[in-house]
């Protein structure tokens, strides 16, 4: 399944580096993408963990951003 979401107050380009590669990582994440110039997160995961795989998506960024939120409708 692939997604796409708002991202809001994502500060810096290398902080998106950062996230981008770090999700990249995560277990059953097929592939993802940070934009800083469009502050949007796409992300390709596995159908059936999708929502457990954007709960581990939402540590990583507070992580590397803490005040950077994913706006999920």
């Amino acid at each position: 399944m692939k997604k796409k979401f708002k991202l809001v107050d994502l500060d810096c380009a290398n902080c998106a580096a950062k996230m981008e590669t770090a999700i990249k990582k995560l277990s059953g994440v097929n592939d993802a993408n940070v934009s800083f110039m469009t502050q949007k997160l796409t992300i390709d995961a596995d159908d059936e963990r999708f929502d457990e795989i954007m709960q581990e998506v939402i540590k990583v960024c507070k992580k590397v951003e803490p005040d950077c939120q994913i706006i999920i409708k």
